[in-house]
């Protein structure tokens, strides 16, 4: 979402619901990419920006003197002050701020780190002016990391034909290994990508495919200079990620196959991270059907206990799951986490993540497995439609 009078009521409902008199947007040099997309800025951008969105009312912004072309998406019925000085700049900030309760991009004592962009010099000059600092989160929720129903329809196309083309490079990888030429994973991930490429998809980077002992790297990413051959015996995971090359949103996933019959430790590995990951499903389905607050923290915890459980608790070294917003994989939004961090922010409709616990035996072997949820305004979808139930087993 971008500032203008369209979407300006959609903001200060948000900014209602966050029961705050306005939302102080700052960004210098691209410190905060919250602040630069809503705001719009564009261009040769050095100076310090800053735009106050009330409640109710008209925005302001306040814009350095010899930098008028950042400010090319503002609407010309907003005003701005314009300062060249230090001096001005923080009487123009108290002319805006003063004695009211204003929201940034602030996460105390750094819990929630997509949050928290503001470098504390500059809180520390808000409050100065006379405001009391609290923390945006729930604004970036509702107007930054958010989906459309278009958005979630890009979403959920991307995912289908992410998940054919996962299952379709697991054959090709179990034929080749059984044809006695078994194929790298460089060259796997290569297909994969031209398999996108051929679906009217893109990624920037991956994808992930790595047998055995890379697989217990939870960001291996394979090259020409140490791939392994993805061979008989082998467990191969497969992590691909892609969106529509025309503005589309995001899907990612994780999927894993045994090369020939797996044997019974990778079997109880792959139940415990299959059963963890349905266990962080079925408690966002409980709580959200019934129509409570739920945050990321409380699925991550409910992943975490089961493989705690079977006894891998530290081999689970990451959180459950990461947000995916409009623009990008790993987004702005509530993640599930409460081992990282502690992102206690609640999963509001149209918010986007992955869930995705794993298990990684270093030197020996890895499994993740990863689907999308979206909150929807009766629930939680999950993409893609057919997730993984069993370890597939090819060869």
């Amino acid at each position: 979402m971008r500032l203008s009078e369209a979407t300006l009521p959609a903001v200060q409902d948000a900014i209602a619901k966050a029961g705050v008199d306005g939302w102080l947007l700052y960004d210098f040099r691209g410190t905060n990419p919250i602040a630069a997309q809503l705001v719009g800025v564009e261009g040769l951008a050095t100076r310090r920006i800053f735009a106050y969105v009330p409640r109710s009312g008209t925005p302001v912004g306040i814009a350095h003197a010899i930098e008028p072309g950042p400010w090319r998406h503002w609407p010309t019925a907003w005003p701005r002050t314009i300062y060249f000085g230090w001096r001005p700049l923080e009487v123009a900030l108290a002319n805006v701020v003063k004695g009211k309760t204003v929201a940034m991009e602030y996460a105390a004592g750094d819990g929630v780190p997509p949050v928290d962009r503001i470098p504390a010099g500059v809180i520390e000059m808000v409050r100065a002016a006379g405001a009391t600092v609290v923390t945006s989160a729930e604004l970036i929720s509702r107007c930054y990391a958010a989906f459309n129903a278009e958005q979630i329809a890009s979403h959920a196309k991307s995912a289908e034909i992410i998940a054919g083309i996962a299952k379709a490079a697991i054959t090709r990888a179990g034929q080749a290994a059984r044809a006695g030429a078994p194929i790298l994973e460089h060259d796997l991930g290569a297909w994969i990508r031209e398999r996108f490429d051929a679906e009217g998809l893109v990624t920037d980077h991956g994808p992930t495919v790595a047998v055995n002992a890379h697989a217990a790297d939870p960001h291996y990413e394979p090259d020409a200079a140490r791939a392994l051959p993805i061979a008989l015996g082998d467990v191969l995971l497969i992590d691909l990620f892609a969106k529509s090359k025309q503005d589309g949103i995001w899907a990612d996933q994780t999927w894993m196959a045994s090369l020939g019959t797996p044997s019974a430790r990778v079997v109880s590995v792959f139940e415990a991270v299959r059963d963890a990951r349905d266990a962080a499903i079925a408690h966002l389905t409980r709580e959200l059907g019934a129509g409570r607050p739920v945050t990321g923290a409380s699925a991550d915890a409910a992943a975490r206990a089961l493989i705690t459980e079977r006894g891998f608790g530290a081999q689970f070294t990451h959180r459950t799951g990461h947000s995916i917003d409009a623009r990008e994989l790993h987004g702005m939004g509530p993640n599930l986490d409460d081992i990282e961090t502690r992102d206690d922010r609640v999963l509001l409709p149209g918010l986007c993540f992955s869930i995705e616990p794993g298990i990684y035996l270093s030197g020996e072997f890895g499994v993740r497995l990863e689907v999308n949820g979206v909150v929807e305004p009766d629930g939680l979808r999950i993409t893609p439609r057919d997730v993984q139930r069993d370890l597939i087993i090819v060869g």
